[in-house]
C-alpha cells in the first residue's frame, strides 16, 4: 500500500492485477486501484475533481481529469475516510499512475490540492 499525506488529507492506494479482463496477446492489461481518502485535519472537505498521468512500460502516456470520483464528489467530514475501486488499463504489464484531487474547505470554501502519491501497476505473472 502506498500513502501520502497533504494538508491533512490522507491517500492510500492499493492495486490488483486483473487477470481475468486482460489479454497480454493483445496488449491489454487491466488494473483495478483501491484508493482510501482519510480527512486528518479539523475541517470539512469536499472533492471537487481529479487528475490523472497515466504511463505504461512502453512509453505511452495519457492524462485524465474529471468532476469528482466513480460519479461521486464526496463531503468527507473530520476523522472520515471515503473509498472507492476504479480501474486502468494499460498496453504493456507495467506502468505507473499519479496526480491529484482538487478539493474544497467548507470552513472558508477555500480550495487546495491533495497529492495521490504514485503507485505501480504492474502484472502479478511479471514479478517472478
Amino acid at each position: 500500500m502506498i500513502t501520502q499525506i497533504t494538508e491533512g488529507v490522507k491517500i492510500s492506494v492499493e492495486t490488483i492485477y486483473q487477470s481475468e479482463y486482460s489479454n497480454p496477446d493483445r496488449e491489454h492489461f487491466m488494473f483495478a486501484y483501491h484508493i482510501s481518502i482519510e480527512n486528518l485535519s479539523d475541517y470539512t472537505v469536499q472533492l471537487i475533481s481529479r487528475y490523472w498521468k497515466i504511463f505504461d512500460a512502453k512509453g505511452d502516456y495519457r492524462e485524465v481529469s474529471g468532476e469528482g470520483v466513480v460519479g461521486e464528489q464526496p463531503v468527507i467530514e473530520p476523522g472520515q475516510i471515503h473509498q472507492y475501486t476504479s480501474g486502468c488499463n494499460l498496453n504493456s504489464e507495467f506502468g505507473f499512475m499519479e496526480g491529484h484531487y482538487n478539493m474544497i474547505r467548507s470552513l472558508d470554501n477555500s480550495d487546495f490540492q491533495v497529492e495521490i502519491p504514485r503507485f505501480n501497476l504492474i502484472a502479478d505473472y511479471a514479478l517472478n
